[in-house]
């Protein structure tokens, strides 16, 4: 089952994009939830997508990429398989290569941006109040390999995603040979304008 998902603008390919930014909506949200980031972020020649998590969460219309309160490994498995497989068949769609495509995530889809797009040629990952999912050992198998620029943003006031989390991933990127740009904000569980400002500035840095 392919990941549904909404685009901003709408019609794909886009002739007009010189790159694309992927989105992947939290825990409960869905995919019309980040779409709002598109005129905040202000890069109008990027094409924006926002896939949409496969499982149903208890909140109307909720979506999520796995159960977070039953340790769901087999639900963070399939989820993993259904993401690699849309950023492989993303360049058909979007006539970008993968190359010129960011991908960005937001708490749970922070987590799943980490650990699934250390393993694309993307070129680069954002991560807004997420977390890394998987063990730091099943991480070593991307020791010494080519990865894409890295942006972390943290509130040090989240109790959702508390900033140890952020530290941690950090910390455990750079130890595996990744370039990581972290910024902490003093902010809780949310975007704030200054950091789609700074999601802005890393674009158009790590741009091709």
């Amino acid at each position: 089952m392919p990941l549904n998902y909404r685009a901003l603008p709408a019609s794909l390919p886009n002739p007009n994009a010189q790159g694309a930014i992927v989105a992947l909506h939290g825990w409960g949200a869905n995919c019309d939830d980040l779409i709002s980031l598109a005129p905040l972020v202000g890069l109008p020649n990027y094409q924006w997508i926002c896939p949409e998590a496969p499982f149903d969460h208890p909140m109307p219309n909720g979506k999520m990429w796995y159960d977070l309160q039953n340790l769901d490994a087999e639900g963070l498995a399939t989820s993993c398989e259904l993401l690699s497989q849309f950023l492989e068949d993303l360049p058909a769609l979007t006539g970008l290569p993968l190359n010129k495509t960011f991908l960005l995530g937001f708490s749970q889809g922070g987590a799943m941006t980490l650990d699934v797009g250390l393993g694309f040629p993307l070129a680069g990952l954002i991560s807004l109040s997420g977390y890394l999912h998987i063990a730091e050992e099943e991480l070593q198998e991307f020791a010494n390999q080519k990865f894409p620029a890295i942006f972390i943003a943290h509130g040090t006031q989240d109790t959702v995603v508390p900033i140890g989390s952020a530290r941690n991933a950090q910390k455990v990127l750079e130890s595996l040979g990744a370039t990581v740009e972290y910024e902490e904000y003093e902010m809780a569980h949310e975007i704030r304008p200054e950091t789609c400002d700074r999601i802005r500035q890393f674009v158009l840095d790590k741009a091709l």
